[in-house]
Protein backbone atom coordinates (compact mmCIF):
# COMPACT_ATOMS: atom_id res chain seq x y z
CA UNK A 1 0.00 0.00 0.00
CA UNK A 2 1.14 3.35 -0.89
CA UNK A 3 1.17 6.39 1.49
CA UNK A 4 -0.12 9.60 0.75
CA UNK A 5 1.35 12.80 1.43
CA UNK A 6 -0.88 13.11 4.73
CA UNK A 7 0.38 10.07 6.56
CA UNK A 8 -2.87 7.86 5.13
CA UNK A 9 -2.55 4.09 3.33
CA UNK A 10 -4.39 3.83 0.29
CA UNK A 11 -6.76 1.33 -0.19
CA UNK A 12 -6.49 -1.64 -1.61
CA UNK A 13 -7.61 -2.55 -5.13
CA UNK A 14 -10.10 -4.91 -3.68
CA UNK A 15 -11.68 -1.84 -0.97
CA UNK A 16 -11.86 0.66 -3.66
CA UNK A 17 -14.10 -2.05 -6.03
CA UNK A 18 -16.46 -2.59 -3.43
CA UNK A 19 -16.51 1.05 -2.09
CA UNK A 20 -17.12 1.47 -6.09
CA UNK A 21 -19.65 -0.76 -6.37
CA UNK A 22 -21.60 0.13 -3.03
CA UNK A 23 -21.69 3.93 -4.09
CA UNK A 24 -22.53 2.73 -8.21
CA UNK A 25 -26.02 1.16 -6.26
CA UNK A 26 -26.90 4.18 -4.33
CA UNK A 27 -26.17 6.26 -7.47
CA UNK A 28 -29.88 5.22 -8.23
CA UNK A 29 -31.99 7.53 -6.44
CA UNK A 30 -34.69 5.36 -5.90
CA UNK A 31 -32.25 2.68 -4.46
CA UNK A 32 -30.56 6.29 -1.92
CA UNK A 33 -34.28 6.99 -1.30
CA UNK A 34 -35.18 3.08 -0.10
CA UNK A 35 -31.75 2.90 2.29
CA UNK A 36 -32.65 6.57 3.38
CA UNK A 37 -36.54 5.27 4.20
CA UNK A 38 -34.96 2.06 5.74
CA UNK A 39 -32.50 3.97 8.36
CA UNK A 40 -35.88 5.80 10.15
CA UNK A 41 -37.25 2.17 9.94
CA UNK A 42 -38.00 -1.56 9.34
CA UNK A 43 -40.52 -1.53 6.45
CA UNK A 44 -42.23 -4.28 3.66
CA UNK A 45 -41.98 -3.80 0.08
CA UNK A 46 -45.29 -2.31 0.35
CA UNK A 47 -44.97 0.84 2.70
CA UNK A 48 -41.25 1.53 1.09
CA UNK A 49 -43.24 1.77 -2.49
CA UNK A 50 -45.44 3.76 -1.04
CA UNK A 51 -42.94 6.24 0.79
CA UNK A 52 -40.80 6.12 -2.25
CA UNK A 53 -43.52 6.35 -4.51
CA UNK A 54 -41.92 3.40 -7.03
CA UNK A 55 -44.22 1.04 -8.47
CA UNK A 56 -44.37 -2.15 -5.48
CA UNK A 57 -42.13 -4.45 -8.38
CA UNK A 58 -39.60 -2.05 -9.19
CA UNK A 59 -38.86 -1.62 -5.13
CA UNK A 60 -38.71 -5.23 -4.91
CA UNK A 61 -36.14 -5.25 -7.50
CA UNK A 62 -33.99 -2.19 -5.94
CA UNK A 63 -34.42 -4.67 -2.83
CA UNK A 64 -33.15 -7.60 -4.50
CA UNK A 65 -29.89 -6.30 -5.36
CA UNK A 66 -29.66 -3.86 -2.28
CA UNK A 67 -29.95 -7.60 -0.30
CA UNK A 68 -27.12 -8.99 -3.03
CA UNK A 69 -24.87 -6.14 -2.14
CA UNK A 70 -25.29 -6.57 1.52
CA UNK A 71 -26.25 -3.49 2.17
CA UNK A 72 -30.00 -4.61 3.25
CA UNK A 73 -31.77 -7.68 5.00
CA UNK A 74 -35.24 -8.79 5.47
CA UNK A 75 -36.76 -11.06 7.99
CA UNK A 76 -40.08 -13.08 7.54
CA UNK A 77 -43.19 -11.71 9.66
CA UNK A 78 -46.39 -14.13 9.02
CA UNK A 79 -46.65 -13.70 5.01
CA UNK A 80 -44.69 -10.38 5.10
CA UNK A 81 -40.78 -9.84 4.60
CA UNK A 82 -39.78 -6.73 6.72
CA UNK A 83 -36.57 -5.18 5.42
CA UNK A 84 -34.21 -3.09 7.38
CA UNK A 85 -30.49 -1.81 6.82
CA UNK A 86 -27.83 -4.45 7.33
CA UNK A 87 -24.70 -2.09 7.24
CA UNK A 88 -24.89 0.89 9.75
CA UNK A 89 -22.17 2.49 8.01
CA UNK A 90 -23.86 3.35 4.68
CA UNK A 91 -26.68 4.54 6.67
CA UNK A 92 -23.90 7.46 8.07
CA UNK A 93 -22.65 8.10 4.72
CA UNK A 94 -26.12 8.01 3.33
CA UNK A 95 -27.09 10.57 5.92
CA UNK A 96 -24.11 12.73 5.67
CA UNK A 97 -24.39 13.14 2.01
CA UNK A 98 -28.04 13.85 1.69
CA UNK A 99 -27.32 16.37 4.79
CA UNK A 100 -24.85 17.98 3.35
CA UNK A 101 -26.84 18.72 0.12
CA UNK A 102 -29.62 19.92 1.62
CA UNK A 103 -27.78 22.27 4.25
CA UNK A 104 -26.05 23.58 1.08
CA UNK A 105 -29.12 24.30 -1.07
CA UNK A 106 -30.80 25.74 2.26
CA UNK A 107 -27.84 28.38 2.39
CA UNK A 108 -27.56 28.75 -0.59
CA UNK A 109 -31.39 29.40 -1.15
CA UNK A 110 -31.24 27.28 -4.27
CA UNK A 111 -33.25 24.16 -4.46
CA UNK A 112 -31.51 20.65 -3.64
CA UNK A 113 -31.78 19.92 -7.18
CA UNK A 114 -29.77 22.73 -8.55
CA UNK A 115 -27.09 21.95 -5.15
CA UNK A 116 -27.23 18.25 -7.12
CA UNK A 117 -26.68 19.42 -10.65
CA UNK A 118 -23.57 21.71 -9.54
CA UNK A 119 -22.17 18.16 -7.25
CA UNK A 120 -22.89 16.17 -11.06
CA UNK A 121 -21.05 19.15 -13.05
CA UNK A 122 -17.79 18.09 -10.65
CA UNK A 123 -18.23 14.92 -12.52
CA UNK A 124 -19.91 12.93 -9.94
Amino acid sequence: MATEAGGFDDPSAEVLAEAAAAFGLLASSARLHIVWALAQGESDVTGLSERVGGALPAVSQHLTKLKLAGLVRSRREGRRQVYFVDDPDVVTVVRLMVGQLTDRADRSGLPAQAAGRRLRGLGA
